[in-house]
Order: C-alpha cells, then sequence, then structure tokens
C-alpha cells in the first residue's frame, strides 16, 4: 500500500499533471476510478490487520507501537473519506470537454493532501516494521 500511494504521490501524477490538458484529464480520471475501487479494500484490510497485530500482542511492548500505526492508519481513512475521496469524486467525470477552469488546482490541492497522506501511512509502515521486530 505504502509503494502504491508513494508512486502515485511522487511519480505517476507529476508526470500526469505536465501532459496536454485532455490527456491528463483522461488518465485522472481512469486512475481515479481504478484506485478508488481499490483503496476501501486495501486501507480498511489493513487497518483491520493491524488492530489484530495489537490484539494478539496486548500487554507485550509491541502492542503500544502496533496500536500507534493503527492510529496513524485510522487518521489517513478519515482523512481519505473527509477530504480526498470528495476531490476524486468530483475529477473523475471530468473530460477533456467538460471539466472546470481550475482543474488544474483542485488536482494539485489533491496531490498536497496525498503528500500527507502518503507521510502517515509512511509513519505506520514504520511502526508495523517496529512492532513486528518487537515480537
Amino acid at each position: 500500500m505504502v509503494g502504491v500511494e508513494f508512486a502515485v504521490a511522487f511519480v505517476l501524477n507529476p508526470i500526469v499533471l505536465r501532459l496536454p490538458a485532455g490527456a491528463s484529464l483522461t488518465a485522472r480520471a481512469d486512475g481515479g476510478r481504478m484506485l478508488g475501487r481499490a483503496m476501501p479494500f486495501w486501507y480498511v484490510g489493513s487497518l483491520i490487520l493491524i488492530v489484530a497485530l495489537a490484539v494478539v500482542t496486548w500487554g507485550a511492548p509491541a502492542s503500544a507501537t502496533a496500536l500507534g500505526a493503527a492510529v496513524l492508519l485510522a487518521i489517513s481513512v478519515i482523512l481519505s473519506v473527509a477530504v480526498l475521496v470528495p476531490i476524486n469524486n468530483r475529477s473523475v467525470t471530468w473530460t477533456a470537454e467538460n471539466h472546470p477552469d481550475d482543474w488544474r488546482e483542485q488536482h494539485a490541492r489533491w496531490d498536497r493532501l496525498h503528500y500527507a497522506r502518503v507521510a502517515i501511512i509512511v509513519g505506520a509502515f514504520v511502526l508495523i516494521v517496529t512492532a513486528t521486530a518487537m515480537i
């Protein structure tokens, strides 16, 4: 999950944003639809697995670290649902012929918020690795 989100933030979206308007809008809309379908499963599934790790290690030093990772991942889910998904839901409908004048600004805002989400899930990943090393 971290690898995909990192690649979207720092490789794919910067490339797509430099494309001409029609191609950029088509690529972002297609990517938004495809990843938008997968994200609920991998974010919620990851959160469930991390909570399970915290429960299994409860009382051991690893449990607090796993719980910290779960909190960070929960924050990333809340950020996604509250802010990123609404922007994504609008942008998946945009075409070269039908899009708002500020589409680049809206994509740039989504990208900035996505950088924050990537930082949060990287932090969660570090805590997960630390927790599993403590077991």
